[in-house]
């Protein structure tokens, strides 16, 4: 079986991340993106990522909609924000 290839949610979001994916998978990820953008405020993205014990390039990939962020990732940036940033329907 052929495995078909994984494209980012910014590749399926012809507009990221301002406008909203017709894929559910990748506009879960937008928004996840933008609750993390709005919740990092005014800290840099490298504090966060210190305090959510995460590397800097992850939090900007998922930023960037280049990574998909995983279970392990939004429960790290959740806990450390104090927040919840997964949105709960698409």
């Amino acid at each position: 079986m052929t495995r078909r290839e994984r494209l980012s949610p910014a590749d399926l979001t012809p507009s990221w991340p301002a406008g909203p994916s017709t894929d559910r998978a990748a506009e879960a990820a937008r928004r996840f993106a933008a609750n993390l953008r709005n919740a990092i405020g005014e800290r840099s993205v490298r504090s966060v990522a210190a305090v959510a014990d995460l590397d800097e390039g992850t939090v900007r990939h998922v930023l960037s909609g280049s990574a998909w962020p995983d279970l392990r990732t939004i429960f790290l940036l959740e806990d450390a924000l104090g927040v919840s940033l997964y949105p709960h329907s698409t």
